[in-house]
């Protein structure tokens, strides 16, 4: 099989400021303002044609920022990232502008990917087909549910056929027959040997749709493999995780980082 995605070491950090002035203190001055704060540390991760990867973790794993890094929405702050393709993010209103209409996000979308008017225009018919909006495509999708703006914005990225396939939670909302219809359309993408990374809190859906698992846990690897073998682990964890209190969460993130990144880094991470 072909390699389709090779990260190395990615890190990525943000500072995280109390006020405009420190930010501004920051920028100018020599002397270091504001906290830094580690949305991922060292995250290695390789992907090949024709899997469905399932990315799973808690809330503030890491999940997100990685789908971003990976789309090429995001800098890594350090590290190697290499994609082999294009790449669509699927998620939820992701690049959706709420003045404009459905027809108009298509045409915008379409044309910020590099697309010419007529084959906009001749991808707009299956586009709409798909999304299933109706009358609702002429107008503002600020006046949309959220499930049929995840229906629109799944409808422009499989439409336009990208090498590597990144859904961020947006077949976690809608109906069950879009949803079934999503599902077919990932699964004629994997024969076709696309690379499918798949983000969800869904444990049934990651049995679905996942050959591999990938596990984060506040910004690092906590475990990466097949379904079969991560899946069960993750699922007893949560399991458990859901009935800690929240001082019993904090303590066990406090652990978590504690282990990944050693006392002196534990007390930068953890700010």
């Amino acid at each position: 099989m072909k390699k389709t995605i090779d990260l190395l070491d990615i890190t990525k950090k943000h500072k995280l400021y109390t006020s405009t002035s420190q930010k501004v203190k920051d920028i100018f001055l020599r002397k270091s303002f504001g906290e830094d704060f580690y949305a991922l540390r060292g995250v290695n991760f390789e992907a090949y044609n024709g899997e469905v990867v399932g990315l799973v973790g808690v809330n503030g794993a890491g999940k997100s920022t990685l789908s971003n890094i990976i789309a090429g929405i995001l800098p890594e702050t350090s590290g190697t990232v290499n994609v082999k393709g294009d790449v669509a993010l699927i998620a939820i209103a992701s690049g959706l502008k709420g003045n404009l209409t459905g027809r108009e996000n298509i045409e915008l979308k379409c044309l910020m990917l590099g697309f010419t008017k007529e084959e906009i225009k001749a991808l707009e018919p299956q586009i709409i087909e798909f999304a299933e909006l109706g009358k609702f495509i002429d107008q503002p999708i600020k006046s949309y549910s959220t499930g049929m703006r995840s229906r629109l914005g799944f409808a422009i990225s499989v439409s336009i056929d990208p090498d590597i396939i990144i859904i961020d939670e947006a077949l976690a909302v809608g109906d069950k027959a879009f949803n079934e219809k999503a599902f077919n359309k990932v699964m004629e993408f994997k024969k076709r040997g696309k690379t499918i990374l798949f983000v969800s809190h869904s444990i049934k859906l990651m049995e679905r749709f996942a050959d591999k698992i990938l596990w984060l846990e506040y910004g690092q690897v906590k475990d990466y493999g097949l379904r079969e073998d991560i899946l069960p682990k993750y699922e007893a964890f949560i399991k458990k995780y859901k009935k800690m209190s929240k001082a019993e969460k904090e303590s066990y993130k406090e652990k978590s980082l504690r282990q990944q990144y050693g006392t002196d880094m534990f007390a930068e991470t953890s700010k």
